[in-house]
């Protein structure tokens, strides 16, 4: 059972040393969001934004955040989701089932980074080969002079 059923959102730049219940700290800066536990056991949960992590939505009222939260490396093992401020509970997952999603987790995060490696690669060989730099500012003026 949740013992915080509705979590208030607060945008700062860098999280709190002490966070309070109820609140969902967001860090754009460092695509990072922050909150205790909501079951109310006083557990710390970070959650990292990012295309292989969770995303958050802001509707200029609400916070959501994706995909669920679950604390399975803690004691209260709670699970949740954060839907336009307000907290619902989810169904407790299996042994089975978190290390499935462990593992699903890391082939994401593989594929992910393999493919901006990849991109990173093809767009430098896609430079040209001549590399033609712009005349400096003095030559620029010289030349509008010659031309006038």
């Amino acid at each position: 059972m949740m013992q915080n059923t509705v979590i208030k959102h607060l945008f700062v730049t860098n999280l709190p040393d002490r966070l309070d219940p109820g609140v969902l700290y967001i860090s754009i800066e460092y695509a990072t969001a922050a909150h205790l536990c909501c079951c109310g056991c006083g557990v710390e949960v970070v959650t990292p934004l990012t295309p292989t992590d969770w995303n958050m939505t802001f509707d200029g009222e609400t916070i959501s955040l994706w995909p669920s939260v679950g604390n399975w490396n803690d004691a209260c093992r709670s699970h949740y989701i954060i839907k336009r401020n307000q907290v619902i509970a989810a169904l407790p997952w299996s042994d089975r089932r978190i290390e499935a999603e462990w593992q699903r987790d890391r082939t994401a995060k593989e594929r992910y980074f393999e493919s901006e490696s990849e991109t990173a690669c093809n767009e430098t060989a896609e430079l040209p080969a001549k590399i033609t730099t712009r005349p400096n500012w003095s030559k620029r003026m010289k030349n509008w002079f010659r031309i006038r």
